[in-house]
């Protein structure tokens, strides 16, 4: 088992999240309920995914633990750029968000590969 607490990954997922979440609270209309719905399940899926998966019982586990997080990273990932081609999200925090999810992304596959099975 692993202290998800004291990952790094989980932690700036976990943040990133928080982030994502207020973001979301500012969209309007059918975006709000759509996208930001979308948006917010993506960005609490990744560190909740990491946090679950070290509470399994063996690395194999929490291997398919992280690659759901990965997978939940590259929707968000996608997700951020539609907000922003719709104009929800500045461009500024919008490459900031990109540029953090990139950074998760390439934390969840060096820790799946290193999580020996």
């Amino acid at each position: 088992m692993h202290n998800f607490k004291r990952l790094d990954v989980w932690r700036r997922g976990y943040l990133l999240s928080l982030e994502i979440v207020r973001i979301a609270e500012t969209f309007s209309g059918v975006a709000r309920y759509a996208l930001g719905n979308q948006i917010v399940r993506a960005a609490i899926s990744i560190p909740s995914n990491v946090a679950e998966g070290s509470g399994r019982g063996s690395n194999k586990e929490f291997r398919r633990f992280l690659a759901i997080a990965l997978g939940s990273a590259y929707e968000l990932d996608t997700q951020v750029r539609l907000a922003r081609d719709l104009g929800l999200i500045p461009e500024p925090k919008a490459q900031s968000l990109v540029a953090e999810i990139d950074e998760l992304q390439r934390m969840l596959r060096r820790l799946r590969r290193n999580t020996s099975i």
